[in-house]
């Protein structure tokens, strides 16, 4: 289905974001893994409160950066600066100001969802009364109070990935990095795990949201991360990738209409349903000509709109490939 250009989201920006402090600068990272190079040279910067997606295949980088970012693993150079601080092999600042949520799910399966933030939560440093708190805030948020008592095991895997975030979230961090948070889950939690990220982003804490799912990178991220091939291909607002490296497009529904209509500004013209894609760079002068053409065919006019640029379209012209699993 085609769609009708709309007015681009803009998600809740934080004070922080809107002042421009700069929360993280990464710099021409490398990592090998034997003769395969992972990262070559990813450098990029995010303002805090961005809500950054990053998209890319599997092997594109994606999970060696954060896991770089995160202390996991060491690269092999280059420089991971935090609010301004270097933390490249400083898991204390690391530890204290970024959560984690990995793609595999890292519960005690036998505990009780409690019991599972309280190991978390003491790994962090919180403690006590406030570590208490803190886990009915999380449990609250997540919404999963009701289980708190129950054993994970008995869970959904939708309400274990929103667990996993839960334990990411303890000790408050400033930056979260999520990497494909909803894969093979049910719609109620990813709709709590969407509505959690937009609350947590609006609150001015920073994303950064790794994904194969372009449609929840255009949903929640303001910013996008295009990697392929161990480096950052393209890198900026929403909007602006769509703008300079979307296809533009005309979609047009006709009855009569029995093929592509031709015209010397459409570069190329696709099925689409009943009626035709037709991409082009002149989409007011195709469109004017399109409708005369329809008066004098005396085709029925169906649909005649233009469609949005798609993230596909951006991820296609920046790659040359298609998103693959």
């Amino acid at each position: 289905m085609a769609t009708i250009m709309p007015k681009l989201p803009v998600s809740g920006r934080s004070a922080a974001s809107a002042s421009g402090e700069m929360l993280l600068e990464v710099s021409r990272l490398r990592k090998t893994y034997g003769k395969k190079q992972a990262l070559h040279d990813v450098t990029f910067s995010l303002k805090a409160g961005t809500s950054l997606g990053f998209l890319g295949p599997n092997g594109a980088g994606k999970s060696t950066t954060m896991k770089i970012l995160t202390g996991i693993v060491n690269a092999d150079s280059g420089s991971v600066r935090l609010m301004g601080k270097d933390v490249t092999g400083d898991m204390d600042t690391v530890a204290k100001y970024i959560g984690y949520v990995p793609q595999e799910i890292t519960l005690y399966e036998k505990l009780s969802a409690y019991d599972n933030l309280l190991f978390f939560g003491e790994s962090y440093g919180v403690r006590g009364t406030e570590l208490r708190l803190r886990i009915d805030e999380v449990l609250e948020k997540t919404g999963l109070k009701d289980r708190a008592r129950d054993e994970v095991q008995t869970f959904s895997g939708g309400m274990k990935r929103r667990i996993n975030i839960a334990a990411a979230l303890l000790h408050r961090p400033k930056l979260l990095i999520l990497d494909e948070p909803t894969v093979g889950i049910d719609p109620q939690s990813r709709n709590h795990i969407f509505e959690l990220i937009r609350e947590l982003n609006r609150s001015g804490v920073t994303i950064i949201y790794s994904t194969h799912y372009m449609e929840e990178v255009e949903t929640l991220c303001d910013e996008v991360a295009i990697m392929d091939g161990g480096t950052v291909k393209a890198r900026g607002p929403l909007g602006e990738l769509l703008e300079t490296y979307g296809r533009k497009a005309i979609y047009m529904e006709a009855a009569g209409m029995t093929e592509a209509p031709r015209d010397p500004d459409v570069s190329k013209a696709v099925k689409e349903g009943a009626g035709w894609l037709l991409e082009t760079e002149h989409v007011g002068d195709v469109m004017q000509r399109l409708l005369q053409l329809a008066v004098n065919r005396r085709w029925e006019v169906k649909q005649l709109e233009i469609v949005r640029p798609s993230l596909e379209s951006v991820f296609l012209t920046v790659t040359g490939t298609a998103l693959r699993d």
